[in-house]
């Protein structure tokens, strides 16, 4: 029988009565001798929005006053230089041996314990308990919060709730995870404000200019970026996070104004490798939640929107771990009052006391319960180890002769967060295969095995009755309660071969880590040149690094073959007789930083294909790329579109926004972007905008759109790209003939079949897929897809357009056969029919220039990684094309 611990009535009693200590929001007594945020930054919380730099600088007064019970560390630094900090708070006994606490968290994290062992660790070791707060620059009231809190359980006196809290738990409050976001979002407030907050929800402060705040300054939503790792804010939290193994996390977060707040536990679906443990916790944490709101009058909601499936949250990458992390939701007044529908005001304050109640609260429940926190979490790392044993697929193999760059990236990525990645040596055979050029290893027996088989098994399935309400709310009219994608499987978004089988000896095996440079493939002594396979982005890297020093290279369209190896089409050619004598050089230092290959040629005899001087090469340039940025277009995929280009592969973009393209000089650039875009890009472009544009198409440039600013080039009288979207679709007998200028002539109605194609909307556009990852296949003749047969891309949404007609253009890339669609994830049956076989990627000429049209963004959230080199396609190969 289970026994719980839930707070003792007369340890909470400061929860009730009046707010005394305006301060921490309960009525305490205060130690004066801790600095207040009002003596800080000249504000209690909750009555103005601290800034970034007032925040940082509270958090170190805080520290300095009570330096046997706080430490502040500075663990990443942002984009812009801004620093982000997590603060340490317990006892001074507890203070005093840090590294030993984080010694036996460690030890009970390693799943090597016996239960003796263990026992004895967990008595003598505070539970840790990791508070985020402001992931989201512009869900503003958490970081007050958290600087609440914090002076809370440094300045109460005689507290008994206060008390356990620093005896029992180590408490981690990172109070600001997006300065970035949070500055833009303040600086923003401030230039709108006037002698009074208006609580009128569409007033200009409560009107974020684009991107707004939410995002950091590559505009990633963080809340996305877990497992992918793609921003320096994201990588400095998992490390601290994986040096303190938290038992318990709590993400705070804020949503629409009209919203009460939120807790856990969480929706559906649940992800199948969270625990029936985890989820008990979740609900024992969410009852003690319950009596501090109930005690204060405090509305809020569980069990709905909020789910726990897709990895990346900031919630579901710790469970993962063996934490229960939950993410919290208060209404926002996204400034400092917010007047609802129902015509309540909410304040400011409001959100931050509830943010400071719930996440005291949790720290409570820790408290109170500390030794079966401990326990469930050593539990749940050692059974990741012994359920993984013996399993038919324990290890994932992936392949390093394809895509061996990107393979080496996975195994860093991995390592990266607590994973274990092992090497082979060329020539290993594995699972009855013979890896050539080696191979890398996870064995999910290990600690992480839960994360392990969520981040790179092919399929993480939904739960089976909930793909079956989600089936009969769609047969209702009612939309479907998934909250993000249904597929992320690392290798296929990396486009590795990944095998996974039973039994792997890895006695000759070392490991890889997370900084292991990757080896490069270099070459010396060419008597002719040397040539850059095309075979993985860091290839792309190389040519690009290259041209951008300027060396002279040309790229062919059609494979070749030299001393019995095959060079792929887009494989490059830099010759000596075209370049500076020291260019070699250049080339080596390129590849060694990067890691990529290049091989010597002592000939321009080819045994097999075109030789250096046929047209099938075609002479590259770095090129000079502009993209479409502001009002209209989508910032997450403008962020990572930019992010991508320039950060990954080291390509400048020249942001020129939507309203500003009628009267740019669009022919200083090669490349022009589209990214995807929404609701207002067509009227913000205007038509200066889109003649503009097609000005510059046809005067030879590269225009390439993303997703959604394909309408803008499908639609008028002047349309850049043939292709049309297509509405869902309908069988013979489901179609009205009624015209809809007439008056509807008489009908029988005899059955529910007919009801339904009387009621059906004859122009809806096919039902919104959540995401999934879906095969895609290449013309293998079109230059686009050089270094491509296949690929795996994210199709979410409703867009699916109709193949171009071959004389208006390529169809470079198409969706499988409805059989082969779906790589991973749960896509509805009618979009798998209608999708198959439908264009992924076009390119239509357009004067002297061409219109690239990826109707799916190749960049979204940064992790389609195996795209990459496609994009270098259309970006570096695409002017080469058009001069």
């Amino acid at each position: 029988m289970k026994t719980w611990v839930v707070a003792a009535a007369g340890m909470c009693t400061a929860i009730i009565g009046a707010h005394a200590d305006a301060q921490s929001f309960l009525n305490v007594e205060t130690d004066p001798a801790i600095p207040t945020l009002e003596e800080v930054a000249g504000h209690a919380p909750g009555d103005e929005i601290s800034t970034v730099t007032e925040a940082l600088d509270y958090m170190e007064a805080l520290a300095e006053s009570a330096p046997d019970r706080m430490t502040v560390t500075r663990y990443a630094e942002s984009w812009e230089g801004r620093e982000l900090v997590y603060g340490v708070i317990s006892s001074a006994q507890n203070m005093a041996r840090l590294d030993e606490i984080k010694s036996n968290m460690a030890r009970l994290a390693s799943g090597e314990l016996s239960a003796g062992e263990r026992s004895s660790l967990i008595n003598e070791t505070p539970a840790v308990v990791w508070l985020s707060y402001g992931v989201h620059g512009n869900e503003i009231s958490s970081t007050d919060a958290g600087l609440a809190l914090a002076y809370h359980l440094l300045a109460a006196e005689g507290d008994q709730t206060v008390d356990a809290i620093l005896s029992n738990t180590v408490v981690v409050i990172d109070p600001m995870q997006n300065p970035d976001g949070r500055a833009r979002f303040t600086n923003a407030f401030e230039a709108a404000r006037g002698i009074e907050p208006f609580a009128d929800r569409y007033t200009a402060e409560h009107d974020e200019p684009w991107p707004g705040g939410r995002f950091n300054h590559y505009l990633f939503d963080m809340n996305r970026d877990w497992f992918t790792l793609s921003q320096p804010e994201t990588r400095g939290r998992v490390a601290s996070m994986l040096e303190w193994h938290p038992v318990v996390v709590v993400d705070a977060h804020e949503m629409g104004g009209d919203e009460t707040y939120f807790f856990a536990p969480a929706a559906d679906p649940f992800n199948p490798n969270i625990t029936e443990t985890q989820k008990e916790k979740q609900v024992l944490i969410g009852r003690n939640h319950a009596r501090w709101f109930d005690q204060r009058g405090y509305d809020y909601f569980t069990r709905e929107v909020f789910d726990a499936f897709y990895p990346g949250y900031g919630d579901m990458w710790p469970t993962l771990g063996g934490a229960i992390a939950m993410t919290y939701e208060q209404g926002s007044a996204r400034g400092l009052s917010y007047e609802r529908s129902t015509g309540d005001v909410l304040t400011y304050k409001q959100g931050v006391e509830q943010h400071f109640v719930a996440t005291l609260s949790t720290a409570e429940v820790v408290a109170n319960n500390q030794s079966l926190f401990l326990n469930d979490f050593a539990s749940y790392r050692r059974e990741a180890v012994t359920e993984a044993r013996g399993a038919s697929d324990r290890y994932f193999v992936f392949d390093l002769s394809d895509r061996r760059w990107q393979a080496e990236q996975l195994g860093r990525k991995l390592a990266a967060q607590d994973i274990v990645v092992q090497r082979l040596g060329e020539g290993a055979q594995v699972c009855g295969v013979r890896y050539s050029d080696g191979a890398l290893v996870v064995d999910r027996a290990q600690p992480s095995g839960k994360r392990i088989t969520t981040l790179l098994s092919q399929e993480t399935n939904l739960p089976e009755d909930f793909v079956d309400e989600q089936e009969s709310r769609r047969d209702r009219g009612l939309n479907h309660e998934l909250y993000d994608v249904t597929a992320w499987s690392m290798p296929l978004m990396e486009d590795v071969t990944s095998r996974a089988c039973g039994q792997v000896n890895l006695s000759d095996a070392s490991r890889v880590s997370a900084d292991d440079p990757v080896t490069a493939l270099t070459a010396s002594g060419a008597a002719y040149g040397y040539v850059v396979p095309w075979s993985d982005a860091a290839q792309a890297k190389l040519v690009l690094g290259a041209l951008d020093a300027g060396l002279t290279g040309r790229a062919t369209t059609e494979a070749f073959t030299v001393n019995g190896r095959e060079y792929p089409r887009g494989s490059v050619v830099f010759p000596l007789a075209a370049n500076d004598s020291d260019f070699a050089t250049t080339l080596n230092g390129l590849a060694t930083e990067i890691g990529a290959e290049y091989v010597a040629l002592q000939s321009s005899w080819v045994e097999d294909g075109p030789n250096y001087g046929s047209d099938k090469f075609v002479a590259l340039t770095m090129p000079k790329v502009a993209m479409a940025w502001g009002e209209g277009t989508s910032p997450t995929d403008a962020g990572a579109a930019r992010y991508v280009l320039e950060r990954e592969l080291g390509i400048p973009v020249a942001p020129i926004r939507v309203g500003t393209l009628s009267r740019a000089d669009l022919g200083r650039y090669d490349v022009l972007i589209l990214p995807d875009a929404g609701w207002g890009f067509e009227s913000e472009l205007g038509a200066g905008g889109k003649s503009a544009i097609a000005t510059f198409t046809r005067n030879g440039g590269v225009l390439i759109g993303f997703e959604g600013a394909l309408g803008a080039l499908t639609s008028g009288d002047d349309k850049l790209l043939s292709a049309r979207a297509e509405t869902a679709y309908l069988a013979e007998e489901e179609k009205r003939s009624d015209d809809e200028e007439t008056p509807a002539s008489g009908t029988l109605i005899e059955s529910d079949a007919d009801y339904e194609t009387v009621t059906a909307d004859q122009k809806a556009r096919p039902d919104s897929v959540p995401g999934v990852l879906a095969n895609v296949i290449a013309d293998t003749d079109h230059w686009l897809s050089s270094g491509y047969e296949n690929a795996v891309a994210l199709y979410q949404g409703s867009t699916i357009y109709r193949p171009l007609n071959e004389a208006d253009g390529a169809n470079v890339f198409r969706y499988a056969a409805a059989d082969e669609l779906v790589a991973s994830g749960y896509l509805w049956e009618e979009n798998r029919a209608q999708l198959a076989y439908k264009p992924y990627l076009m390119a239509e000429q357009h004067g002297s220039g061409m219109v690239i049209a990826f109707t799916q963004s190749p960049v979204t959230r940064a992790y389609l990684d195996g795209l990459n080199l496609l994009l270098v396609n259309a970006v570096l190969f695409g002017p080469a094309h058009t001069r």
